[in-house]
């Protein structure tokens, strides 16, 4: 499949996502092996929400992303571009400000969050490198962004293997706990064609951010990809 058929458009992603909406967090729970709740643990970290900041929680989905910066004493906006997604997350965490939003087109006046985060999201952005720009705009100077995103395994052969569980296993085990198992196809193959580490390092700097680092989760399945508004 060629990078050009991956590039859905915004409302078909988002058609996409509302079909999952209702068993997402069960289905990434059991296909990541678990692993998803370490990962979010780390991104809570590197975030380092305080009371009072203003936190901007991009491809919120339900919410689940957003509940650490809550208990730390945050504001958190969770925002996504999924109505069903939103709807979910708006049943269950009645509390919060969920927000429908395009990341290339977010609805915020400029300089206004703290942080802004997005979590298995910017993999799924119709030109990313605009969603990029736009994140850096609304977070004030000072502020500092955390992607989280699929990767690519450092080491070649864990590589191998790790390309063919999300070709092979991912799509049938999807067809078991998944709403809407053809979504997880699409997946699978847009983390194939994702770039690497150094890529997405690069693609950050050109979007204005500055003393952009990363690091590895779970042996580079998982980049965490931090920066700084200067």
């Amino acid at each position: 499949m060629t990078r050009a058929s991956l590039e859905k458009q915004p409302h078909e992603v988002a058609s996409m996502f509302d079909g999952v909406a209702e068993r997402y967090d069960l289905t990434n729970d059991v296909l990541s092996l678990g692993q998803d709740r370490r990962w979010r643990k780390e991104v809570a970290r590197a975030v380092d929400a305080r009371p009072a900041q203003k936190i901007l929680d991009l491809a919120a989905g339900t919410a689940t992303s957003s509940l650490p910066f809550t208990r730390a004493g945050a504001y958190v906006v969770p925002c996504d571009f999924s109505l069903g997604m939103l709807q979910v997350g708006k049943q269950r965490h009645t509390w919060l400000p969920f927000t429908a939003g395009d990341a290339t087109r977010l609805p915020f006046k400029d300089d206004t969050f703290d942080a802004v985060t997005m979590s298995f999201g910017l993999r799924n952005v119709h030109g990313f490198d605009t969603a990029l720009s736009e994140m850096h705009r609304v977070t004030r100077p000072g502020g500092r962004v955390v992607i989280c995103e699929f990767s690519h395994p450092t080491w070649a052969p864990f590589r191998t293997v790790y390309t063919e569980y999300l070709m092979r296993a991912l799509p049938p085990v999807a067809r078991a706990v998944s709403s809407n198992p053809d979504a997880y196809v699409y997946l699978a193959e847009s983390i194939r064609a994702w770039p690497d580490q150094p890529a997405l390092a690069e693609r950050l700097r050109k979007a204005g951010w500055s003393k952009v680092a990363w690091r590895n989760l779970s042996g580079g399945i998982v980049a965490l990809h931090r920066g700084f508004k200067a």
